[in-house]
């Protein structure tokens, strides 16, 4: 179980949870802050104070004040009005994601949520009820504001949700899952869709993948290096430490390790002096992408910590003080630096695969990769889709966070666009990973090829590589003659999603 208290929530942990159903549970200090929070809240009210969001209309009516009769209604219209979001749902782990991050920053005890609304959001989420949450409808600054009503919309068993891998009535998931809808009290609607977890959600997924697949590009690079007599000296760790770049030398240091004791990618070449940039400059322009991924792993790491509805409660020091923590510019800024590093790695990778299927710079391999050129095409369309991905994330990269439109007549001037940075990354992310996966099957048959003409290239594998290759091999076959080359691209497009090639490179050779 993952225990949450609002503080010290972890990447990992929520990948556990949005991914492998980790049941999630609160801390005694969580109980006792929530609690309190909530006390002051009550205390306020029966003062009559006048405070935003509990007593008063939302933006631009926040100057309307609503009686104490009201605030039930006022509550759950918060919640129904807001439910805007357009367009196909949210994968579940997404909405997973977003529930425990929300469950976490009210866990804080800043938000005045009663303790029982947010155990039952809690149970909601070990239950496995996960709201419909469509993917459109958020500008990211005063948070998410419609994706996470649709989550609220849930907790009042209102609107649709995924229960056990069918979509029905929330109300009648709730009556299945034992759990009592919620009626929401003052200040816990703004408490519940005031806030960034939408967008982080989403970004903290992407931002797990990348992790891995910055290890990934490492090996298909070491991959394609064995079939086309790569040279390691260009990742000696003294031209890296000269430069002191942290991702640089990992990247170098992975290199070194995966081809260690390869016969095809030596020290030196005795018939080329250097190699193209794609292969010599791969640690530094992999190493970039690694250190950006760095940066948005720390900033992620705050942000899933963060109280970030409004106003925000502070009990100790009888204020409660309305500001904006719930926009999204920290995390705009972040995912739209994430799909631009990642993106980098799809661009060196299809240069990469144009040099194995172009005869002219393959060094002595057959035209797009085929013994029987002429009557088959072989991996030449291969490469035509890895360059139309790699255009089309230069699309999705263009930052979200440079744009901006005023909303609630013009009290919302400035929005940061955070949830379409991080919805673009995602995108970005998934083009990667197809062709990062078309470079190793051209790579692999690169391999193959070598080895059908006499040149030993299986043979002379690195045992990192050579542990790789079989794994590829156990699961896809050469491509001796013209096949329905989709269905061999999604193989591969599986194994590199899945881990499995980078699992059978880590069983052999310690990776960074």
């Amino acid at each position: 179980m993952v225990l949450i208290n609002g503080k010290d929530l972890t990447v990992e942990e929520v990948i556990r949870v949005c991914r492998n159903d980790e049941e999630v549970g609160l801390t005694e200090e969580a109980i006792k802050n929530v609690k309190k929070a909530r006390d002051y809240i009550e205390k306020k009210l029966n003062e009559k104070a006048v405070i935003y969001g509990l007593t008063t209309g939302f933006g631009k009516f926040s100057n309307v004040v609503v009686s104490s009769e009201q605030t039930e209604e006022l509550q759950r219209n918060l919640i129904m009005s807001h439910t805007c979001g357009m367009g196909e749902a949210y994968p579940r782990e997404y909405v997973r994601a977003a529930m425990l991050l929300r469950c976490n920053a009210l866990a804080r005890g800043n938000s005045g949520i009663r303790l029982e609304t947010l155990n039952t959001l809690i149970e909601m989420l070990n239950q496995g009820v996960h709201p419909v949450v469509p993917q459109k409808g958020s500008l990211g600054a005063s948070g998410d504001l419609a994706p996470l009503s649709h989550i609220a919309l849930g907790l009042i068993g209102e609107g649709k949700a995924e229960y056990k891998g069918n979509i029905i009535d929330t109300a009648e998931a709730l009556k299945q899952a034992g759990i009592k809808p919620v009626v929401l009290a003052a200040k816990e609607g703004l408490a519940l869709n005031n806030g960034t977890q939408m967008m982080t959600a989403v970004g903290v997924n992407v931002l797990w993948d990348a992790m891995m697949m910055q290890k990934t590009a490492d090996l298909a690079c070491a991959m394609t290096g064995e079939a086309l007599h790569a040279i390691k000296k260009a990742y000696d760790h003294k031209i890296h430490d000269l430069r002191g770049h942290r991702g640089q030398k990992e990247s170098a240091e992975n290199l070194l390790a995966l081809l260690d004791g390869s016969q095809n990618a030596l020290p030196l070449q005795p018939d080329k002096v250097q190699d193209p940039y794609t292969l010599r400059c791969a640690p530094q322009i992999h190493g970039a992408t690694r250190d950006a991924v760095a940066y948005a792993y720390d900033m992620v790491s705050r942000e899933i910590n963060a109280v970030t509805d409004n106003p925000i409660v502070f009990p100790d020091d009888d204020e409660v003080i309305s500001g904006g923590n719930f926009h999204g510019q920290p995390m705009a800024l972040t995912f739209d630096f994430l799909k631009i590093a990642i993106s980098e790695l799809a661009d060196v990778s299809e240069r990469r695969i144009e040099r194995l299927v172009n005869p002219a710079l393959s060094e002595g391999l057959p035209a797009f990769l085929t013994k029987h050129g002429g009557v088959c095409s072989g991996f030449m369309i291969a490469q035509y889709s890895a360059a139309s991905m790699v255009s089309e994330n230069k699309v999705y990269d263009h930052p979200a966070s440079v744009d901006s439109i005023p909303s609630s007549a013009n009290q919302e001037d400035h929005v940061s666009m955070g949830t379409t940075a991080a919805r673009t990354a995602a995108m970005v992310l998934d083009n990667t990973q197809k062709v990062l996966a078309i470079e190793f099957a051209c790579a692999a048959q690169a391999i193959w090829l070598r080895q059908e003409m006499g040149e030993g290239g299986i043979d002379r594998l690195a045992p990192a590589t050579r542990a790789v290759y079989d794994q590829i091999r156990s699961e896809a076959q050469p491509v001796e003659r013209d096949v329905i080359m989709h269905d061999v691209l999604e193989k591969f497009e599986d194994m590199v999603k899945s881990g499995r090639l980078l699992a059978a490179a880590e069983r052999v050779a310690e990776l960074r």
